[in-house]
């Protein structure tokens, strides 16, 4: 496959851009990517001109542009994650016997995209287009504990953030931090009963080219009829399943 320099430096141009908190200064990007300041500055004119990046004089710093917001928008609308992960979750409802879905991180929330029930389980709260507390969730659980520590304090700043359902979920930060830790150190997410009484669920990370976690894949079942064994065997099953929507999404 041939390499386009010029096309390659000016998505990382973009990509740059969008993982910031505000408009920063050519120099930044420049910097941040290594590329010659001439090169930047002649990348972000013509991304400018095409609307894909605003520049404001007076700041002399650069932003995302309305033709970039354009561009999210369409992929909400064609909605390629649930397109390609619905499948790979209908595979996982047959392989396990167990409802399955999975969520996206939309603020402090999550967001469900593909919600799969399997025949003779219980029912649900969740469903898709319905928002639960990420921090309670395992699918928020596992995208959560993959995000940077800025990121996770911005979207819970204080233990005001922390909503609850049903009493038993992280009260503080220092809870929800150590949730999150003992979620990396286990290499799945969990919950049982912080969503609804007598459930409980387990979930992996799905991740884009980039690495970034994108959404939570988890599995639900009755809490009182899943051994510790089977538990283990489910976050295998969910594993599996986020690995195989994340090499959809171009993972490495």
């Amino acid at each position: 496959m041939a390499d386009v320099p010029a096309a390659r430096s000016t998505l990382r141009v973009l990509t740059f851009l969008a993982a910031q908190a505000g408009p920063v200064p050519a120099a930044a990007v420049a910097q941040h990517l290594g590329l010659p300041r001439s090169t930047v500055y002649h990348l972000l004119s013509v991304l400018v001109d095409e609307g894909f990046v605003t520049r404001l004089p007076e700041e002399h710093r650069y932003g995302l542009g309305t033709a970039a917001l354009s561009l999210g928008s369409a992929y909400a609308r064609q909605a390629p994650l649930a397109r390609l992960a619905r499948p790979v979750v209908a595979r996982l409802v047959e392989t396990t016997g167990e409802s399955a879905h999975l969520a996206v991180l939309h603020g402090r929330e999550v967001l469900y995209l593909v919600e799969q029930r399997a025949p003779h389980r219980p029912s649900l709260v969740t469903d898709v287009d319905v928002r639960l507390p990420s921090h309670l969730t395992a699918s928020g659980r596992a995208v959560l504990a993959l995000l940077p520590a800025a990121q996770v304090r911005a979207l819970f700043p204080s233990a005001a953030a922390l909503a609850d359902r049903t009493g038993i979920g992280p009260r503080t930060l220092r809870d929800l931090r150590q949730v999150l830790r003992d979620t990396r150190h286990r290499g799945h997410a969990t919950e049982d009963g912080e969503v609804t009484t007598g459930l409980a669920s387990v979930a992996h990370a799905a991740l884009d080219h980039t690495g970034h976690p994108v959404a939570g894949v988890a599995l639900t079942f009755w809490s009182d009829d899943v051994d510790d064994a089977r538990r283990d065997e489910l976050a295998v099953a969910a594993g599996r399943a986020a690995a195989e929507i994340s090499r959809r999404l171009g993972a490495r």
